[in-house]
């Protein structure tokens, strides 16, 4: 009996599992709130998740469960809210979500100037008004636009509505994709967006294949690791060969050079002023100044001649460290971003040498 291939339900970006497991991708969330709220990426230190579930003080009070909460370099908090099918009230709905949100720093006896900012961020699938721009951002403002607090920032993102050429435009049409043929079209040069299709793809493989793709993710945060490794360890070493031999050769030309010229110019300075005097006051101080002058520019290349030869003897036993642990010269290239060459040359080296 032959058995009947089971063909999987594709899992669109904007499908509430999808996107909450998006938003757990640090790369994906800071790229997106970087281009939601115009934030340069460099600014944004730190987009923690946060309990999604909002306290109550009571258990008549309603319950507010948040799809997506976050704290942004420790001073403001967003909500991120996916909506696909039109709700009734959502105004109303969004900002009970912001005001418990806000109203949750407050603690008895505490200064009101501990509140932080809160930012709702709605993202629909379904048209909010009829005016055109899919990116709506509302703030507490005055009659004459003037305003009032900057503590309450609402984002409102249509899904539907046409795309302007804004910074936003290819998160929309990820959120559009309903299909595994639409994913594979998207092209961006955004980081966010990159990280983002490869998950959902992810997302979207058979438990085999997401095991080998898991794998794969595994081996290559290893190899970063051990490249960040093998670099730090060969810097810390060549600074200190550097400094140590910089010191030796520095002290030793400085007070050869010293020496030298404090004799020529106490030499000279001695017939002006008188052979006995001038040998005596003029050996002294050319001494003392030629010996500190030549002292700090022998120890300054010396120093950076060390640095050098420090980094390079670093990276030499790098390659051999992984080399005796049985890596492949091309992940020692990949790893330590060096040419295959330049593996294959120290491994003869050290051929040689035993």
């Amino acid at each position: 009996m032959g058995t009947k291939e089971v063909r999987r339900k594709f899992l669109p970006p904007k499908s509430d599992v999808a996107f909450k497991e998006l938003m757990r991708n640090e790369t994906v969330r800071r790229h997106f709130i970087s281009d939601v709220l115009e934030i340069p990426l460099e600014e944004i230190r730190e987009v923690r998740l946060e309990n999604t579930f909002l306290s109550r003080r009571s258990r008549r009070e309603k319950e507010g469960i948040l799809d997506v909460r976050l704290l942004m370099n420790n001073d403001r908090r967003i909500n991120i809210e996916l909506q696909i099918r039109e709700v009734p009230a959502w105004d109303k709905r969004s900002l009970f979500y912001l005001s418990k949100m806000y109203s949750e720093g407050a603690y008895a006896g505490e200064d009101y100037g501990r509140l932080q900012k809160c930012i709702v961020i709605c993202v629909l699938g379904f048209k909010w008004d009829a005016k055109p721009g899919y990116h709506k951002v509302y703030h507490l403002r005055d009659q004459e636009g003037q305003l009032y607090s900057d503590q309450f920032e609402i984002h409102v993102i249509e899904l539907d509505k046409e795309l302007t050429g804004d910074r936003l435009d290819d998160w929309i049409s990820l959120f559009r994709v309903e299909s595994m043929e639409e994913l594979k079209m998207i092209r961006s040069t955004n980081p966010g967006i990159v990280e983002a299709v490869r998950e959902v793809m992810a997302m979207n493989l058979g438990r085999r294949l997401r095991a080998l793709y898991e794998e794969h993710m595994r081996i290559k945060r290893d190899r970063l690791y051990l490249r960040n490794i093998a670099i730090a360890e060969g810097l810390a070493e060549g600074h200190a060969e550097g400094l140590a031999e910089g010191l030796a050769e520095g002290h030793a030309e400085g007070l050869a050079e010293g020496r030298a010229k404090g004799l020529a110019e106490g030499l000279e300075e001695g017939r002006a002023k008188g052979l006995a005097e001038g040998r005596t006051m003029g050996h002294a101080e050319g001494h003392a100044e030629g010996h500190a002058e030549g002292h700090a520019q022998g120890h300054a290349q010396g120093h950076a001649q060390g640095l050098a030869e420090g980094r390079e003897q670093g990276m030499i036993d790098s390659v051999r460290k992984m080399l005796a642990k049985g890596y492949a010269h091309e992940e020692i290239s990949d790893v330590l971003e060096i040419g295959i060459e330049e593996v294959k040359r120290i491994q003869e080296e050290q051929e040689r040498s035993v």
